[in-house]
């Protein structure tokens, strides 16, 4: 019979002591004693069997043939097939007689072995996580191991450059959103270069106190409008910019060659389609222009 797991294995007399006793100082050790003829052992083999691969190698798995290995069934006095034991520091310290459910089994386990952790995520899903939360450093660090293995992943590089752009080290990130050749990517790669066209304007523009004490002696004061829709994009306001943005296009369309309407549709590259804000200004804008 193959097996399904090098966690998984037979155990004889002459070995028992090794890959069991030995070994259930490092791992806890389950063993099944069972035998051909035994129709319940059968049942039960391969839903050990499927615990053991859930463990990931916390859990050893030993399959000790009872007609093969008489010895070993008088050593440990086993009088019923099938009879279960779980091994750990060198000692028995649980166990069962007979057929079990499986929920039976793991509750007997439980106590004894530690589930493994679940499965790490993506890193590239999780550097995006922790950039939408903010995390900037920690996404970087993400990215950094990721392209350390794969320099040309198209959408780590975005992403990396845009963490790049938001700690302010704008020609680095600059120079890593040039080296992007995939045209797989076109619609983030421009969102990531609008960004970093938003921090550079905003960094010549005056304060947004400024600008919303402008605003409020002339609300009509196109230019202080809009510089203060950059400042907004700059600190990830998307929101009050994009009202802003559209509030300008509706009241002055030709503003500075049409940039109002040439910038909602930077920052829909930015957020990208999916995004409720991009879908609501996309709406609101089509029906100011038609």
């Amino acid at each position: 019979m193959t097996q399904p797991a090098p966690y998984i294995f037979d155990a004889t007399t002459a070995d028992f002591d090794q890959s069991v006793i030995e070994n259930s100082f490092h791992k806890p050790v389950l063993v099944d004693f069972w035998a051909e003829w035994c129709a319940p052992c059968k049942a039960l083999m391969p839903m050990l069997q499927q615990i053991a691969e859930s463990y990931q190698g916390e859990l050893l798995l030993a399959k000790v043939d009872c007609d093969a290995e008489q010895d070993i069934v008088a050593r440990f006095g086993i009088r019923s097939l099938p009879t279960v034991v779980l091994f750990k520091d060198g000692q028995p310290v649980d166990g069962f007689a007979g057929a079990q459910p499986e929920s039976a089994v793991r509750k007997m386990l439980e106590p004894h072995v530690q589930m493994p952790p679940p499965a790490a995520a993506d890193p590239l899903e999780q550097a995006e996580a922790l950039f939408s939360e903010g995390r900037i450093g920690d996404a970087e660090a993400v990215l950094k191991e990721l392209l350390g293995e794969d320099n040309s992943n198209a959408k780590a590089l975005i992403l990396y450059g845009r963490c790049l752009a938001e700690r302010g080290e704008l020609g680095e990130a600059q120079a890593v959103l040039d080296a992007v050749k995939s045209d797989e990517h076109k619609a983030a790669l421009a969102g990531a270069k609008a960004q970093l066209t938003f921090l550079r304007q905003a960094a010549d523009l005056p304060e947004v106190a400024d600008l919303k004490a402008r605003l409020a002696q002339n609300p009509q004061d196109d230019e202080a409008a809009y510089q203060l829709a950059v400042q907004q994009l700059s600190r990830q306001q998307y929101e009050a910019a994009l009202d802003g943005l559209l509030k300008l296009f509706i009241r002055n369309r030709g503003y500075s060659e049409g940039l109002p309407h040439k910038t909602l549709l930077q920052v829909f590259d930015l957020l990208g389609n999916d995004h409720p804000l991009v879908t609501t200004y996309r709406r609101r804008l089509f029906a100011a222009l038609y």
